[in-house]
């Protein structure tokens, strides 16, 4: 899980933008770049462009536009990330689809909002995830996950991964799925704080993710339910 970092004046957010719309670049790049800690390195209006002048602009955040001409906003998300694992990426949209929502929390994005948001909320969103937050709360993540159970079609693959956890990561994960924070699953499972961290470390390891978020979506694919009432072996 991604370690907080701080950033000042001297030391700015350095922020990436992704539209194909002109007239929002420069309002995004007008509001972001009137906080004093937050500075627009660069911009791009389409997919190809975003591939090429991302990596080159060393960006902390990348707000990046869902729907693209020649793309979307997704795959530049998984991209971006696998050449800079640092970087945080906060998907921006015109549209609240639980569909997107699940392709960007896989591809590795750090929060999701709408265009519709204020403008003081969108600095505080950039600020959230460059300190390596989530903009996903667990309420967020729990609704996911009901709506997925609730409808086997809407389901993603399959994820073989899952084989591989022992069934106290599965119990923990299945928990992490249903919204709950470490807290509280350690008090469900009679565990320590510190035990639910190093499991869910470890769990997050074997599925092959970085996010907490992202396990919660392949939580999902659990084909036995969790028994949160036996206590620790």
């Amino acid at each position: 899980m991604a370690e907080a970092r701080s950033f000042t004046e001297q030391n700015p957010i350095r922020v990436f933008l992704l539209d194909d719309h002109e007239v929002v670049r420069r309002g995004l790049t007008d509001l972001l770049d009137s906080e004093p800690d937050i500075s627009v390195v660069g911009d791009a209006d389409s997919v190809e462009h975003a591939l090429v002048r991302g990596p080159a602009l060393r960006p902390d955040v990348a707000v990046l536009d869902v729907r693209l001409p020649d793309g979307d906003g997704i795959s530049v998300c998984r991209e971006l990330r696998s050449r800079m694992p640092e970087l945080a990426c906060l998907m921006l949209t015109s549209f609240d689809e639980e569909e997107a929502l699940l392709d960007a929390i896989m591809a590795g994005a750090a929060g999701y909002v709408l265009k519709q948001i204020r403008g003081s909320d969108l600095v505080a969103a950039v600020r959230m995830v460059a300190s390596g937050q989530s903009m996903l709360d667990p309420a967020t993540t729990a609704r996911l996950m009901r709506s997925l159970r609730a409808d086997p079609t809407e389901q993603l693959a399959p994820a073989p991964e899952l084989a591989g956890l022992s069934p106290r990561e599965r119990d923990i994960l299945a928990l992490i799925g249903d919204g709950l924070t470490n807290r509280e699953i350690g008090k469900r499972l009679y565990l320590s704080e510190k035990t639910v961290k190093n499991h869910i470390s470890r769990l997050l390891a074997k599925l092959g993710v970085q996010r907490r978020v992202q396990a919660a979506v392949l939580a999902s694919h659990l084909e036995q339910p969790a028994s949160p009432d036996r206590p620790a072996r």
